[in-house]
């Protein structure tokens, strides 16, 4: 991760801003508008980081590689550009698009600890200008690794491999669902909520306290992630890297994918 005091002394970095609310689709974009940490260029979940979501698939479903390179290229960003990433969500869609980047073989973003309230708590000013881009050429073609569909999903519970839902207990549960049309789980998969990574104001929980929340599923092999849609999964995968579980797998098409087929 990076702090904002070792933001602000890095001119060199390209900063992407993250924020998204689920439900409310341009409140993202509307917030950067009104204030972002100076430079930062805005990437939005459903029309940059996601493609349109069909019958399967679920609801973010991943974008097509080449189009992502392309559009990561228009602001400057190559597979070894110094990016950092940031939101105002407990990393929610700054994990997002850190995961999307390293799946595709680009160097992985660095995470603004805390978020945008630590970039204004440590005296950071914000600006409404929305900077040019200096454009890159875009590599080849490439694919994103380390992620399943349903079917190879299920192909690995075949052959014995740990789910970890990443949602909150509630709808893991099934006793509510505020999103799909279906409540519960994939079966035999365990809840570790993502939101229990990071403290109240975002920041990594310390390894010791990381390592105790997944408990066993830090020796499960192998391991898939999902949640609702592939997002904040992406939260649970980061933390998982940290302690050097960078093998686990990511569910793009999650719980909205799974329950579409039911």
């Amino acid at each position: 991760m990076i702090t904002a005091t070792e933001l602000a002394a890095d001119p060199d970095c390209i900063i992407v801003d993250c924020r998204f609310v689920l439900g409310e689709p341009a409140a993202g974009h509307t917030a950067y508008l009104r204030g972002h940490i100076p430079g930062a260029h805005y990437l939005d979940l459903e029309r940059d980081l996601s493609r349109p979501a069909g019958l399967h698939g679920g609801r973010h479903p991943l974008p097509d590689a080449g189009v992502l390179a392309a559009r990561l290229a228009a602001l400057g960003i190559g597979p070894n550009t110094e990016v950092v990433a940031y939101d105002d969500s407990r990393l929610a869609y700054a994990a997002r698009f850190w995961w999307m980047l390293r799946a595709l073989g680009y160097r992985a973003p660095r995470l603004l600890e805390g978020g945008l309230a630590a970039w204004v708590a440590a005296g950071g000013e914000l600006s409404t200008a929305v900077p040019e881009p200096r454009p890159c050429a875009a590599p080849p073609a490439a694919s994103f690794r380390g992620s399943c569909d349903i079917e190879a999903l299920r192909d690995l519970q075949a052959r014995g491999a740990t789910l970890l839902d990443s949602r909150e207990p509630r709808r893991y549960a099934g006793l509510e669902e505020p999103i799909d049309p279906v409540a519960g789980h994939i079966p035999g998969a365990l809840n570790r909520c993502w939101q229990e990574v990071t403290d109240a104001q975002g920041r990594l929980r310390p390894e010791p306290e990381l390592r105790a929340h997944f408990g066993e599923l830090m020796e499960a092999q192998p391991l898939v992630v999902y949640c609702g849609s592939g997002v904040t999964a992406c939260v649970n995968l980061y933390a998982l890297a940290r302690l050097g579980r960078d093998d686990a797998l990511l569910y793009p098409g999650s719980w909205s994918d799974w329950c579409s087929y039911l």
